[in-house]
């Protein structure tokens, strides 16, 4: 039995520490590999630190709130067990009465030879490497990720490679043919082996996490120590005895394999932390349903500045120094939207949508930037251009216990109205929660924020840079209106619409809100769009 250390990794870029937020395990647990330990949380992301191994929790070598450097030992698991020692034994004993040095010239070829036809992909041996989304996205679909070599690093096992091994298995129907067979993944060719059911070097490596009992001089149980290795998870490379034989080569391409995958661990780690917060100003909800009081430190208490919040802050003050923001404010009579909503709420109630306002606004959004692109768009410093996009990613900002983050509902001008309800529900979810993907955040050309959540009216949100404009919906409120020359209730929302004064002069702006305000009238003519 095996005592590791498990190691803080780098969990985003240029990212020296995390703050250690919350244990999943506790000392004496069994875990299993990928299996969440604990939550850190960086500048950047709340980010799930997964086990790589097989284990009993054995130590806790950090307290939740405790700063930990990147590098430093967090947790250590006893991995193995009474039976590895038994194994280690018999090995031994087997190794005296057959083997007393090492392998030969000739007995280290033919194991080369036995090696030579594997796959690249099995010098990793009994594990597969792959991050827990992938690994989620295989039980999906039903793929056997021992089945998968991956194209990434290391033979890294990606979402491609999986998806690629799902329908190629569909479009072979049941009867599964033996032998290895070859799919596309990103250009890339990706081979994925069947079980033969035969003997020899293939079936050693591929039941070497199996195996009751590993042959191997004692140099190489040597080696396999000093390499940090278990020498029963080594893939071998011969049969002796019907017994697996491990030779020194295959401990050192084993713990090769293991330290490339162990830094392209990190490195998806780092990727799925990547993710630049939010700078829109707000805090209400993404939806015009009120929200609970927040609950908070008390008077009199010092509250860290860090990690998201830090960031977050970062971020709005760049975007005030950088942009010079203009804030143009109006009002909207949306009584008969009010009412169409209500007529259409039950329709989407049985089709399972939770219908807001909000992708009414974000149609209406997404026509009047068609009609003004430049509130599309983005400055190019660097080379002194404006870019105007041809993408209509629309951010919906979601008050977080972390603070404001973004989500962003994708080519919003090619969705249906209950489509982008569902996608911006779940994805505000997902960010409350604060298990939304950082790729769910990127990309935006236009923000939405909704202070009518919790009752405001007027704002001035800052722009999520590097976006130029950001619209704040206020709260729908009764308000007496001229109409046909008498005074009478209408519904009315309010605007506020920031936008950088680089690139949108104060007409345009104005311009944008009124035809913003002429769909929001008169939401039939959204049918149009």
């Amino acid at each position: 039995m095996a005592l590791k250390e498990f190691k803080l990794p780098d969990v985003g870029e240029g990212v020296a520490e995390g703050e250690l937020v919350t244990w999943h395990v506790a000392p004496g647990d069994e875990v299993t590999e990928d299996q969440v330990l604990a939550e850190v949380e960086t500048d950047k992301a709340l980010v799930d630190v997964p086990s790589p191994f097989n284990g009993t929790v054995e130590e806790l070598l950090a307290e939740e709130g405790e700063v930990v450097p990147v590098g430093d030992v967090i947790i250590t698991i006893r991995v193995g067990g009474d039976e590895e020692e038994a194994a280690d034994a018999a090995g031994s004993d087997a190794e005296a009465a057959d083997v007393d040095a090492e392998p030969t010239d000739s007995e280290t070829a033919e194991s080369d030879d036995a090696g030579a036809g594997e796959d690249d992909g099995s010098s990793s041996g009994g594990r597969v490497f792959a991050p827990p989304s992938v690994r989620r996205l295989a039980r999906e679909l039903g793929v056997s990720l021992e089945s998968v070599d991956g194209s990434g690093p290391s033979g890294r096992v990606t979402e491609g490679d999986v998806r690629a091994a799902a329908e190629d298995a569909g479009d072979e129907g049941g009867d599964e043919p033996s032998g290895p067979r070859t799919v596309q993944t990103n250009g890339k060719s990706a081979t994925a082996k069947r079980d033969e059911g035969t003997s020899g070097s293939a079936t050693a490596s591929a039941e070497s996490a199996d195996r009751g009992q590993t042959l191997a001089a004692p140099a190489t149980r040597a080696l396999a120590k000093e390499e940090g290795v278990d020498i029963d998870a080594v893939p071998a490379t011969e049969m002796r005895d019907g017994e697996a034989f491990v030779s020194p080569e295959a401990v050192k391409e084993y713990a090769q394999a293991q330290r490339e995958a162990q830094a392209a661990d990190a490195e998806a780690v780092a990727a799925e932390a990547d993710a630049v917060p939010a700078t829109a100003e707000a805090t209400g909800e993404a939806t015009s349903e009120s929200a609970p009081p927040e609950a908070g430190p008390g008077a009199g208490e010092r509250v860290p500045y860090k990690g998201v919040r830090k960031a977050i802050g970062d971020q709005m003050q760049r975007s005030k120094y950088t942009a010079p923001h203009v804030t143009h404010h109006d009002e909207v009579d949306v009584t008969e939207l009010v009412e169409l909503r209500e007529q259409l709420k039950p329709v989407a109630e049985e089709r399972g949508s939770r219908l807001t306002y909000m992708p009414f606004v974000m149609k209406a959004v997404v026509a009047a930037l068609k009609d003004f692109p430049y509130l599309n768009s983005q400055l190019d410093e660097e080379n002194e251009e404006i870019v105007l996009r041809d993408e209509y990613n629309i951010g919906v900002a979601a008050a977080t216990d972390a603070g404001l983050l973004v989500p962003v509902v994708r080519d919003a001008d090619r969705k249906g109205m209950l489509e982008l309800a569902d996608e911006m529900n779940e994805k505000v979810e997902k960010a409350r929660n604060r298990k939304i993907a950082p790729e769910e955040m990127r990309g935006g050309t236009f923000t939405i924020t909704n202070i009518g959540g919790i009752g405001g009216e007027y704002a001035t949100p800052i722009v999520n840079y590097p976006e130029v404009a950001i619209l704040a919906l206020g709260a729908i409120k009764d308000k007496p209106r001229v109409v046909d020359g008498e005074v009478v209730p209408r519904k009315v929302l309010t605007l506020s619409l920031s936008f950088d004064h680089r690139i949108v002069d104060g007409a345009q702006g104005a311009r944008f809100t009124n035809r913003v305000k002429e769909l929001l009238e008169d939401p039939k003519l959204l049918v149009l769009e």
